[in-house]
């Protein structure tokens, strides 16, 4: 590993992962949010769950608790960035490619650690309550 790439089971990532891997963004529980919701990967063994906590109809604040690889971990960490500020209605409109884009790319093969962000998502607007 390097500080331009983090190379794991054989694909390199670019500086954008390997930042959010090594120095995660809101990891943690959150005590009463509004949603939660989890997601996982059988074939993989990742697992996330995504906590959030809305005010005036917005996300204020999200937080996640992932077991899985760099990339599910970094997925996780920008996908708790992307959708601060956000309405449930523009987190609805969400889909992974946009997580794949703020990380700067992913291999195809990695491309399911964007989607365990998004099934989490999902989750999370379907449990509400």
């Amino acid at each position: 590993m390097n500080a331009k790439n983090l190379e794991e089971d054989g694909f390199a990532y670019g500086p954008i992962v390997l930042d959010h891997f090594q120095n995660p963004r809101n990891a943690g529980q959150m005590s009463e949010p509004d949603y939660v919701g989890e997601a996982g990967n059988p074939v993989c063994g990742d697992r996330m769950r995504l906590f959030l906590k809305m005010s005036d109809g917005k996300v204020t604040e999200a937080r996640f608790l992932t077991f899985g690889c760099s990339v599910a971990i970094a997925a996780s960490s920008i996908l708790t960035e992307l959708v601060q500020g956000r309405t449930v209605e523009e987190l609805g409109a969400m889909r992974n490619s946009e997580i794949v884009d703020a990380l700067g790319g992913l291999p195809k093969e990695k491309e399911n650690c964007s989607v365990l962000a998004e099934s989490a998502l999902r989750s999370a607007l379907a449990a509400k309550g």
